[in-house]
């Protein structure tokens, strides 16, 4: 008799962890959420890539992409049995491979040409962006009053010239790019604007 008791109770176990209620609610609600913050983390980081939309995409893209994470996390647990027997049949040899090398890729970068000119302008214009707008000033032809005429003539919010690219980027709902591209020479009527407020 015990025997029998026992060999009925591990079905009745297992049958009852699957039925359990992170069961229930991943299978309502796991892919849903997954594929929600998916989408959000996905048009932030075009945005972010061809330096579209408003500042809020940055913080938003770092901090929904950890709910992301979580909720892949969950949905891996839940579809872990499905995954194994993928790699039992060796389907995820490649994927990972591939992973691997497009990761290894970007740190053995040539630091030459091309390569290097552009990880020293991303570089530069990182730290620019926690730079005063008067001390940007002269690396734009132009002196605090100038600079700051000229993103004012853009629609940017700015008080003073202490402020850096980001504040002002971030008080008017703007990427920092945005902030920099306003403070390049090229309009006579925005270095013309720059002169009256000064004068």
């Amino acid at each position: 008799m015990p025997p029998e008791v026992s060999a009925t109770a591990t079905p009745a176990a297992s049958t009852s962890r699957s039925r359990g209620p992170f069961a229930k609610f991943m299978n309502k609600y796991g892919t849903p959420f997954t594929t929600i913050f998916f989408l959000i983390s996905t048009v932030t980081g075009v945005a972010l890539f061809f330096h579209w939309g408003p500042g809020a995409f940055h913080p938003m893209h770092e901090w929904l992409s950890m709910v992301l994470l979580l909720a892949f996390a969950l949905h891996l647990l839940k579809n872990w049995t499905p995954l194994v027997n993928y790699g039992r049949r060796g389907l995820l040899y490649i994927p990972v491979l591939i992973g691997v090398l497009s990761c290894v890729y970007f740190f053995l970068q040539p630091t030459g040409k091309s390569a290097g000119g552009k990880q020293v302008a991303f570089r530069l214009a990182a730290m620019a962006t926690k730079a005063p707008i008067g001390q940007l000033a002269p690396l734009f032809g132009t002196d605090a009053e100038g600079a700051l005429g000229r993103l004012r003539a853009h629609q940017f919010v700015v008080t003073t010239d202490d402020e850096t690219v980001d504040q002002v980027a971030q008080a008017s709902n703007r990427m920092p790019n945005d902030v920099l591209m306003a403070l390049m020479p090229g309009k006579p009527e925005n270095s013309e604007h720059g002169r009256h407020r000064k004068g």
